[in-house]
């Protein structure tokens, strides 16, 4: 089923994202995160990919060589798994960022041969000893790149031209958008204008980065209706949980803190009190967006398992 189908229940639906473990960390971490959300009747996960990084690392005679690692392999393999253990809906994300077309119907292939059929198609971020966005060699600079090759190969051709003898199902797939624009957008109205282009392309709904303020969201969300989107917009939640994430998270995603939350976060001196007054916060801005009718939550998990339970115990 497509992702806008297994949201169109008459509740609001809850979903959530993880990423594959570091490299040789094992996976019980990550069946721990999907056994402990699992009850509030996820309709489906996502899995992040991880473009490949330049590390430094020392060798004999004292010298530092450069070498490129992924840290965290593994995205293809993390579906089948917990497709098999769990027979839950996956959705692998496939991005720009990292991949030339090749490995990227390489890609298309083996979720094909696994029965995954739902994916989230993003440019994904520059690599950090870049200082912009540059594409791997004979890969994509932008989203809607990526996309006209993902619908060659649903039209039954790969990506040099030739013909799938036998062709799969096609995939369905989701793209990225935010409320608070894209930090290199020049502004929200010529961001959004990017969003719609990646709905005529095809893509069947959009997941919004994290934010705080639904007034934000709900704005977007209305800008977007009038302009002709109108596939679901699904929210994106993280609560907050660290007392290092009240600077790092608003620097790192683009996006502003509220008056109210900022001020009750001034007053935390201990993580655990971010994380209270996180999942306080995260409970009412649920409740808000359900009121709003949002098709479902989208919860981003990373350092926040044990709030969004909470979250979910409150809401759903």
């Amino acid at each position: 089923m497509k992702i806008t189908e297994l949201i169109s229940g008459p509740e609001t639906a809850f979903t959530f994202e993880v990423l594959p473990p570091v490299k040789g960390n094992g996976i019980d971490d990550l069946r721990n995160t999907i056994d402990r959300l699992r009850e509030f009747d996820p309709k489906y996960i996502n899995i992040t990919h991880h473009r490949s990084e330049y590390v430094y690392r020392e060798v004999e005679g004292g010298l530092m060589q450069r070498q490129r690692i992924r840290r965290r392999p593994g995205t293809v393999a993390i579906a089948a798994m917990l497709q098999r253990e769990y027979g839950l809906p996956l959705v692998p994300h496939l991005l720009c960022s990292g991949s030339s077309r090749e490995t990227i119907e390489y890609a298309l292939i083996d979720m094909q041969i696994l029965g995954i059929s739902n994916l989230l198609l993003l440019r994904g971020d520059k690599a950090k000893e870049d200082p912009y966005f540059r594409p791997t060699e004979d890969g994509h600079r932008h989203t809607t790149e990526l996309q006209e090759q993902v619908n060659r190969f649903n039209a039954g051709f790969f990506d040099d031209g030739s013909p799938i003898k036998h062709p799969g199902e096609p995939f369905s797939y989701g793209v990225a958008c935010y409320p608070e624009k894209h930090e290199e957008a020049p502004n929200l109205e010529d961001d959004i204008r990017i969003f719609k282009r990646k709905v005529e392309l095809g893509a069947d709904y959009g997941v919004t980065q994290l934010f705080y303020d639904n007034s934000k969201y709900i704005a977007f969300v209305e800008r977007c209706r009038e302009l002709g989107i109108e596939v679901p917009i699904i929210p994106g939640i993280k609560p907050l949980s660290k007392l290092s994430q009240i600077t790092v998270v608003p620097r790192t995603f683009r996006c502003d803190l509220p008056e109210l939350l900022a001020h009750e976060l001034a007053k935390c001196t201990t993580d655990a009190e971010v994380k209270q007054v996180g999942i306080e916060w995260a409970v009412e801005q649920c409740r808000e967006l359900i009121r709003y009718g949002v098709p479902s939550l989208h919860f981003y998990t990373v350092s926040a398992v044990d709030s969004i339970a909470q979250i979910a115990k409150e809401i759903y």
